[in-house]
């Protein structure tokens, strides 16, 4: 008999959702982590230091509260490197010893070292100082994450050009700062380092702001990042890049265009690789794609039928909540559970202001030509909008035109992507407008724009209709 029903490499939030959904399935489970600290990307340089970092930006810069009350907020002391990384700091601390907490409670063993497979049903678990450890186990789960691309253009041995991971330990607030990578990571640090006064450029070659978001709301995000005063270089790449020896002198990148941008401090945001290097997967037969990306079937099944991956290492949306939906739903196939893939997931994009969607957009139900019907809401028009100074914020809901379903919700401004699982939860249940009509919502709230927003839809209906 093998060791283990179950062996998963990474302790990321895939791994450890994974992992313990196994447990509770009764099966014996081991996770093994390269790192000396528990929580992969997401708990030590994405997606919770990221977002701690937003909190601070807006805290310490006062955002939330300029002209709440008819008076002008600026940055309530002199930021420091400390200021801005204390909280981080403990958030992490604090997200690492939750996870160990979650295993040990599931009775999951950790394993520290280095994971690969030897063969098919055998995990070899290098240890520093320690003999070697295989692990024989009936299935196998690839949650290994991802790290940051690194262009070769970019000289990342200077203290001064950082990529998503590094801009975590730097060392001084930039003076000014070029993004290059107009995606979701490069999107939320421009924001949060203009919300503290640093002017930020945003280079991406693409020409449109985050491609995947309704057009109305990527129209609307990119509109308020430039009032933040991020300014946008979209359609434009680096061509060269001048990093001088002397840290007083400016670094000078030069775009396709011809035009020359001066900074003391550059972040690198081209994406991501998959960790999959040195796991033996296309040895054993496992397809990976560019990037080290895992391909799978969608119950997250590799080409060797008993290895799954899920997470960052297979790609798209590579979002901590859709990596541990795709690791519960990978377990529950894997040990003959009844599986249900997932229909919808949400997307929460933490920029300032917050955008976050689920299900359709009005591109994607005029490419199906799906009949529609679009219902907005405003912030500024909501009692708790102008309550709390939210006056850019929005609301959007497309119902079919005839069923009255709803299709898919979209939410720009404060709490957006708490707001949206109002919507999330709809989706999923296949509710539609009577939901939002027979809702009694507290007053005054944001939730409440649910029942503005659906009404708008009815309107335009009816006067159509007339």
């Amino acid at each position: 008999m093998a060791d283990f029903d179950l062996v998963v490499i990474g302790s990321g939030p895939a791994g450890e959702q994974g992992a313990v959904q196994a447990a509770r399935l009764g099966k014996r489970v081991a996770v093994v982590e390269r790192e000396p600290v528990l929580g992969g990307t997401a708990a030590n340089t994405g997606t919770l230091p990221s977002k701690t970092l937003r909190e601070t930006a807006l805290y310490l810069s006062g955002y939330r509260a300029r002209g709440l009350y008819g008076v002008e907020s600026t940055l309530r002391h002199q930021a420091t490197v400390s200021d801005f990384l204390y909280r981080e700091r403990r958030v992490k601390e604090t997200e690492r010893t939750r996870i160990g907490h979650n295993l040990q409670c599931n009775n999951v063993e950790l394993i520290q070292g280095q994971g690969s497979l030897s063969d098919a049903h055998t995990v070899l678990v290098r240890r520093q100082g320690q003999p070697d450890r295989r692990l024989t186990t009936e299935c196998v789960l690839i949650a290994t994450g991802s790290s940051p691309y690194r262009p070769p253009l970019y000289p990342f041995g200077d203290p001064r050009v950082h990529d998503s991971d590094e801009i975590l330990d730097l060392s001084s607030l930039p003076r000014a700062l070029v993004v290059v990578g107009g995606g979701v990571i490069g999107c939320e640090y421009a924001c949060m380092f203009a919300a503290l006064g640093t002017p930020v450029t945003l280079v991406d070659l693409k020409k449109e702001l985050l491609p995947f978001l309704d057009d109305e709301f990527s129209g609307l995000l990119r509109q308020r990042m430039e009032a933040l005063g991020v300014r946008m270089r979209f359609g434009y790449s680096v061509e060269s890049i001048h990093v001088p020896e002397q840290a007083a002198e400016p670094i000078r990148l030069t775009l396709s265009g011809g035009e020359t941008l001066e900074v003391d401090q550059v972040l690198v945001a081209s994406g991501r690789s998959a960790n999959t290097a040195g796991l033996g997967l296309e040895e054993l037969g496992v397809k990976v794609g560019p990037r080290g990306h895992v391909e799978v079937s969608p119950a997250y099944q590799t080409s060797v039928p008993h290895i799954y991956a899920v997470g960052d290492v297979i790609g798209f949306p590579a979002l901590a909540s859709t990596s541990m939906e795709q690791a519960r739903l990978a377990v529950l196939y894997a040990f003959g559970q009844p599986f249900k893939p997932a229909q919808v997931l949400p997307y929460g994009i933490y920029t300032i202001p917050e955008v976050s969607m689920a299900g359709e957009t009005e591109e994607s139900l005029r490419a199906k030509g799906v009949p529609y019907v679009a219902g907005r809401a405003a912030f500024v028009t909501n009692p708790r909008g102008q309550i709390i100074g939210e006056m850019h914020g929005l609301l959007k809901l497309l119902f079919h035109r005839e069923s009255l379903k709803l299709l898919g919700v979209h939410v720009l401004g404060e709490q957006a992507a708490e707001l949206v699982h109002v919507g999330l939860t709809a989706l999923v249940a296949g509710a539609g407008t009577q939901l939002f009509v027979e809702t009694c919502f507290n007053y005054p709230t944001l939730s409440e724009a649910y029942k503005t927003a659906t009404y708008d839809a009815l309107q335009q209906l009816q006067a159509g209709a007339r």
